[in-house]
């Protein structure tokens, strides 16, 4: 094979990698995120948590009515310097009790985020569930 014919056929392999986009499920079937049951969270939603990667930004958590769900259907808030919605919509409530459970939360969300907390198990077993207030 020539070298011409030979790099062609390897940028047709590389090229065919699988990528991830926003329309493949996250949640279960996803190594990059956690998500947490709203038994575990005391949330009327999934919780989706992560280590930092290779993100440039600071540390986000995503939401979602269901665990399997397309990333264009999550809602990402940010932790710092405030708790807000930076992609997509929340109720006003429901961003209250998130921000409660962020706040209860947010230095095991930060260390796991950075990975002082390496294993997601351990990020799992120190995160406290809020008690919602009832309507």
């Amino acid at each position: 094979m020539r070298t011409k014919e030979l790099t062609s056929t390897i940028r047709e392999k590389v090229s065919a990698k699988p990528r991830r986009t926003d329309t493949e499920p996250e949640g279960q079937a996803t190594y990059e995120m956690a998500n947490l049951r709203p038994e575990r969270t005391g949330l009327p939603f999934v919780v989706f948590i992560s280590q930092r990667g290779g993100a440039r930004h600071d540390v986000r958590v995503k939401v979602a009515r269901v665990p399997r769900v397309r990333r264009s259907e999550m809602v990402t808030v940010a932790l710092r310097p405030s708790v807000r919605v930076v992609r997509g919509r929340l109720d006003p409530h429901d961003l209250a009790l998130l921000r409660q459970w962020i706040e209860l939360n947010e230095q095991v969300l930060v260390d796991y985020w950075n990975g002082v907390i390496g294993y997601t198990e351990d990020a799992l077993n120190a995160l406290r569930p809020i008690q919602p207030v009832p309507d």
